[in-house]
């Protein structure tokens, strides 16, 4: 008769995270490289092709250990082995890492390799001292630092749309919009998320609030989609501006940059932006109540050590003593994609 034999420790799974960063940083470089993106353009190629194309100077060695580490994790598929190998895209990384495909989403794991990467390496000193670990450290803000060229800016705009777009979507699709017509969302960046709900819901007007550089480059990508006489872009400051009017005021990850005071602050310009019936909503990646399931919110959150130093994302009964603080009547919760939902807040 079998029996149940308790299960030995082992330090695989351990080893296993403590060198995730080495499969992380193949991925990114990768993306830094357009390598999906050429892949795309010529079909598959040798990793004597790949390494004339891309201007590559390691020995022929490593270039296949790094062709091969991308498919053994399956971002690539391979014909053939060492000199008579032939790579291609993998499905995801075809529709997903191809810049030239709508549904791109390299823009955020460019700056992942470009910015945090590095500033992720110093947690420590972020936890030992409650500071920021990026630009700060130079002096400069973070929004200033990003803000201060249009390319830069631009680029950051690319990275918070890969990293929402999946949200944005199920949003546009799952909320009952029935009983509005107007939408603000506060924060909006590039004007993705007021696009989205207007390609899905036609009887929607919106509008996307956000600094007079960021509203510049919103406007072209409205303008390119076709969306100019429902989807607008204004410029505003949300701390000391009021929100425009509106049935249903969104913020899609822009609380979590904020410490608590400051979030209240915010919430009370959403209600007072708010007819009796409308919705405020939150979309980010809100921490289960038990702090341990979603473990990408509870990373996202280190994140904003790192990148503010005072911000911090949330669960639910947080939201909801805020939003009881500020006087909405009810709350509830959406779930979106993956770790992402809607936290929703009625006037």
């Amino acid at each position: 008769m079998a029996t149940d034999q308790a299960i030995e420790p082992s330090p695989e799974s351990i080893l296993q995270m403590g060198t995730g960063f080495w499969a992380s940083k193949v991925l990114l470089t990768a993306v830094d490289f357009d390598l999906f993106t050429l892949l795309a353009e010529t079909g598959p190629l040798t990793a004597g092709e790949l390494k004339q194309k891309l201007d590559l100077h390691c020995t022929d060695r490593h270039l296949f250990d790094f062709l091969d580490t991308l498919t053994g994790l399956g971002f690539l598929n391979r014909t053939g082995i060492l000199e008579t190998a032939s790579y291609s895209n993998s499905p995801d990384t075809d529709l997903f890492l191809d810049m030239k495909k709508p549904a791109y989403v390299g823009g955020i794991l460019k700056m992942l390799n470009n910015r945090l990467y590095g500033f992720w390496g110093t947690l420590e000193e972020g936890l030992r001292t409650g500071k920021p670990q990026n630009e700060a450290k130079q002096g400069e803000n973070l929004f200033d630092a990003i803000y201060k060229s249009p390319e830069q800016l631009e680029n950051f705009m690319n990275a918070m749309s890969g990293i929402q777009v999946g949200a944005f979507m199920a949003f546009a699709q799952k909320f009952d919009f029935s009983k509005y017509k107007t939408l603000t969302d506060a924060g909006g960046s590039s004007g993705l998320l007021s696009m989205t709900v207007a390609n899905h819901q036609p009887h929607m007007s919106c509008t996307s609030v956000d600094l007079p550089g960021v509203t510049a480059i919103a406007e072209k990508k409205i303008a390119n989609a076709g969306l100019n006489g429902r989807v607008k872009a204004v410029s505003g400051d949300f701390f000391k501006d009021p929100f425009p009017a509106a049935d249903v005021v969104v913020m899609g990850n822009i609380l979590h940059d904020w410490d608590e005071e400051q979030k209240i602050s915010l919430m009370r310009s959403a209600y007072t932006a708010l007819p009796k019936g409308g919705a405020f909503i939150a979309i980010e990646n809100v921490i289960d109540d038990d702090r341990k399931t979603n473990v990408f919110g509870l990373l996202m959150s280190l994140n904003m050590l790192i990148e503010t130093g005072t911000g911090f994302d949330y669960t639910l009964p947080d939201f909801n003593r805020w939003a009881r603080q500020v006087g909405f009547s009810s709350t509830s919760l959406l779930p979106l994609a993956g770790p992402t939902s809607a936290a929703i807040a009625i006037k």
